[in-house]
């Protein structure tokens, strides 16, 4: 087992990682920015090490920064968390080469998950099921428009090294083909510097539905079921739960069985993310892999009982995973609580928490590293932490999650609680009666 991790991250992942090392007896280190000196992921670890200015750029992303700090505490492996380096290829290559475990999945599987169009190859060599689309990634809008005639409209073509929903466009005609691909590799270029795209059948009426899977560096993978994500805006999940309204027991087993084929035919190491789309038929289609911790992952947690981090860290050390898979016993639900105004397009609202109450009680968890004084940046994500609750059943879990938000006092800053506390007396919600699309047309005034 490591003697001492380096978390290259911020913010509330951090924090969550530092406490499980503490609860293995393992020392932490904490990096930061300038702008993340009086963070709390700072404070609560054994060391800390400042590696940069306050652009992401120029610290959370300086490869040679975290490097240098993990060499001069005497670390022995690095976390990436989430978001940042964590789907880096090069910096788990990096990692290797300087002899650090990298507590995540290697630079081959990175490449392979990682890119979209290449992901998509790799499942379907697998008997993964795909959206029919494009055999990896387009030449040219002429070859898009030619496929298109062929699977029919509506399609969704996407950047391959995409995220967040930029380089995403739905073309429901063949007119609209030519624009909608101009625009979108521009703004997949100046995004991710790579404007490679590829597309697919739009699948309608979907729910985006994802399995935890965990892999051993013995080739073997188990799954912790199903999380659905589909409550998002703009592509961005704003609420995520576990079980999915939708999902039977035999489709969890299906959905369960070819995530973990997928995940085994690439013998993948460490916990990933095996994403679906599931049609109102209740076929499901591959969609992508994410090669690290998700954000939604203490959902998975609360109702298995099972600590994620935990079982990456000792899987990075070799050990062997139990083999079992794992189902919901509870129902959990989580808000994402981000610094923005719903009720004026979710502008970002950095500044100082002047007040703070967190809720409590039976079947409550706080995933957030704020606190009363703090002062949110305004150079890096918005999401200030995640509220969790757990309850026997979806209903009771929906009203204990309403009585938490009206508990949660945060002034100082615009948050996204309003929002959440309308969605859990939404009728469509409520009812389980939604899909991706749910908030396209959702009134946000008032709020």
């Amino acid at each position: 087992m490591f003697n001492k991790i380096l978390i290259a991250n911020r913010g509330e992942i951090a924090l969550r990682i530092i406490r499980t090392c503490k609860e293995m007896g393992i020392r932490t280190v904490a990096v930061y920015s300038k702008a993340d000196a009086d963070s709390l992921h700072v404070r609560f670890a054994d060391e800390a090490v400042c590696i940069g200015p306050v652009a992401g750029k120029d610290s959370y992303l300086k490869i040679p920064n975290i490097i240098a700090a993990a060499e001069v505490t005497n670390a022995d492996a690095i976390h990436p968390g989430y978001g940042f380096l964590s789907e880096n290829a090069e910096f788990s290559r990096v990692c290797l080469e300087n002899n650090f475990k990298f507590i995540g999945a290697s630079e081959e599987m990175i490449r392979k998950m990682g890119d979209k169009a290449t992901a998509k190859t790799t499942m379907l060599k697998a008997g993964v099921p795909c959206i029919p689309g494009s055999d990896g990634l387009l030449a040219s809008a002429e070859q898009g428009m030619s496929l298109a005639k062929k699977i029919g409209y509506p399609v969704m073509i996407k950047a391959t090294a995409g995220g967040g929903g930029k380089g995403m466009r739905l073309i429901k005609e063949e007119g609209e083909f030519q624009k909608a691909w101009d625009s979108a590799q521009q703004e997949a270029a100046a995004a991710f510097g790579n404007d490679g795209m590829y597309m697919e059948k739009f699948v309608e009426e979907p729910h985006h539905v994802e399995i935890q899977i965990i892999g051993d560096s013995n080739g073997k993978a188990c799954h912790l079921s199903e999380r659905d994500c589909s409550i998002q805006r703009r592509h961005q999940k704003l609420i995520e739960e576990t079980p999915s309204p939708i999902v039977s027991q035999e489709l969890r087993d299906r959905m369960g069985n070819t995530a973990i084929k997928g995940a085994e035919a690439i013998k993948y190491e460490g916990a990933g993310t095996v994403e679906f789309l599931v049609d109102r038929n209740g076929d499901f289609y591959f969609m992508e892999m994410n090669t690290r911790i998700q954000v939604e992952h203490p959902i998975t947690e609360e109702v298995t009982d099972y600590d994620l981090i935990k079982e990456q860290i000792k899987v990075a050390a070799g050990e062997k995973i139990s083999g079992r898979n794992y189902y919901p016993q509870l129902h959990s639900i989580e808000v994402r609580i981000n610094a923005e105004d719903p009720g004026n397009g979710f502008r970002p609202s950095p500044g100082k928490i002047t007040n703070l109450h967190l809720p409590g009680g039976h079947g409550i968890r706080i995933d957030s590293h704020v606190y009363a004084g703090y002062v949110i940046p305004p150079f890096y994500d918005s999401m200030i932490g995640k509220l969790i609750v757990s309850a026997q059943t979806r209903e009771e879990a929906i009203i204990k999650m309403k009585r938490a938000l009206e508990e949660t006092v945060i002034e100082g800053i615009k948050t996204t609680i309003p929002f959440h506390l309308k969605m859990m007396d939404d009728e469509g919600f409520r009812s389980g009666k939604f899909t991706t699309k749910y908030l396209d047309d959702w009134d946000f005034s008032g709020l």
